[in-house]
């Protein structure tokens, strides 16, 4: 009977095998935070003119019942991120609406092409409550509402992120 040339020890084999797959998770969680790190980076990047523009037309009011011209607001924020894909990520857009009393805010709703606008007290749908004393507070053009903290963006374009 021939004698095996390499013997490896079961456990030796089993150990290999755990290392290994410690190995790939730990890869994969460090690819995961560097995605995040960029998104953040990305997310963090001045608004353009243009971004701001749209989201000023939302307090128009005529846009709730016309969904071409809410689409082109959509269009124009996936525009400012292209290489991100904002659903799942973003739930919406919180500004402090100046339509007059009874309204208090509106909202975009990214995911369902939604406008509204929204009486004071009446609490706002999918997350976007968090985002309300920010807007009222007047000091930012509007609140981008993320699943993981809010964006507040002023009137030079700049984001500041404050956690949520």
């Amino acid at each position: 009977m021939p004698k095996p040339l390499l013997r490896i020890p079961t456990s030796q084999t089993q150990s290999n095998t755990i290392l290994n797959a410690t190995q790939k998770q730990q890869q994969k969680q460090k690819a995961q935070q560097m995605d995040k790190m960029k998104l953040d980076r990305l997310l963090r990047k001045p608004r353009s003119k243009e971004y701001l523009d749209a989201l000023h037309t939302l307090d128009a009011g005529g846009h709730v019942h016309n969904q071409n011209k809410v689409n082109e607001i959509i269009d124009t924020i996936r525009n400012e991120f292209p290489d991100v894909e904002l659903n799942g990520i973003m739930l919406g857009i919180v500004s402090i609406c100046y339509l007059g009393n009874p309204y208090e805010v509106h909202t975009l709703d990214i995911t369902g092409h939604i406008i509204e606008h929204y009486k004071s007290g009446q609490p706002l749908p999918g997350g976007l409550e968090k985002a309300r004393s920010i807007a009222m507070c007047g000091s930012y053009e509007f609140i981008e509402v993320y699943v993981d903290c809010c964006r507040a963006v002023s009137s030079s374009g700049t984001v500041s992120v404050i956690p949520c």
